[in-house]
């Protein structure tokens, strides 16, 4: 693994969406603080469509992204990129960990997973969150064939710190186990995927929703495996619904695409300040959108101590 520290290499952030639907006030929260974050840093700013999972791809969702960020002033530093475009990186990878007896196949289905799981708890009550088992981690059983791959997870407790959330530390393999890195169906797992981007395209800090904390002790695993750089992490507080769950494509949020730029922003900003400890820009008298962006990113480096000697 690299000895570089993201503190010491060029600042690169991302902000990566998947096409399944248009950008709402959610996604538009984390993606104006990538945005941020990386103007403050003086860095690049990259996009990245995350479309490796075609049942959940929205027709024109890809395009209708890249078109609302434009038009919130949100301007990226390369030519977005396209997960589908390289899929190769991926079996690489994989071909990589298999290589080095990192990953293994499994012949479970997801009903024998359940049900291996189901019947050791109290009244047969099924925990979602409960660790795979390692049911093929020893080999498959005579008869049953590949179905997904997994990473052998050692014992061990994985700590990071978050930039805004601090000291995180899991222990995967008793909270999660073994991973898929390759699904049943034969499409990429996120966690690998997401792994391989981020390395590929020199990403020194992801900052996302905390939606997707759980996910990083995982990310970290693989990145230490392959023995990738490690990016910095940042959190941000998510936008929640009515009903008190994440804003979300899957719980009818609207798209922004009719609302007024500064408005939208306006939005997403005052929602990270009431989280984070600032506040938003004003909006009245309707300041050009640059001059806002402006003033907000210079808000975002005095909220976190960023120096901005450019």
């Amino acid at each position: 693994m690299t000895d570089a520290s993201p503190a010491l290499r060029p600042y690169v952030g991302r902000f990566a969406p998947s096409p399944s639907g248009p950008l709402h006030a959610g996604s538009i929260a984390t993606a104006l603080g990538s945005w941020l974050d990386a103007r403050a840093h003086g860095g690049r700013w990259l996009v990245r469509i995350e479309d490796i999972d075609p049942p959940r791809e929205q027709t024109g969702a890809a395009q209708a992204i890249l078109n609302t960020l434009q038009r919130l002033g949100l301007h990226w530093d390369d030519t977005p990129l396209r997960q589908s475009a390289h899929l190769d990186r991926f079996e690489h990878a994989l071909r990589s960990l298999e290589a080095g007896g990192q990953v293994y196949p499994c012949g479970c289905t997801r009903r024998e997973i359940a049900d291996s799981q189901s019947s050791g708890s109290a009244g047969g009550a099924l925990h979602a969150e409960r660790p795979y088992p390692g049911t093929c981690r020893a080999g498959l059983a005579p008869g049953r064939q590949a179905r997904a791959w997994r990473l052998r997870v050692a014992p061990g407790v994985v700590q990071f710190n978050d930039r805004c959330l601090g000291s995180q530390a899991q222990e995967v393999s008793r909270e999660v186990g073994d991973f898929v890195v390759r699904r049943a169906d034969g499409l990429w797992a996120y966690q690998l995927a997401v792994v391989i981007d981020d390395a590929a395209q020199g990403v020194t800090d992801v900052v996302r929703g905390a939606d997707l904390l759980g996910s990083t002790a995982r990310q970290l695993l693989l990145t230490r495996t392959l023995g990738l750089p490690e990016p910095r992490y940042m959190h941000l507080p998510v936008v929640l619904a009515a009903d008190g769950h994440k804003l979300s494509k899957q719980n009818g949020a609207l798209a922004v695409d009719d609302q007024p730029p500064l408005l939208v922003l306006g939005q997403a900003m005052t929602h990270l300040g009431k989280h984070l400890g600032f506040d938003a820009p004003q909006i009245s008298g309707a300041p050009p959108l640059q001059n806002w962006l402006a003033q907000a990113t210079e808000t975002w480096a005095r909220r976190f101590g960023i120096l901005r000697a450019f």
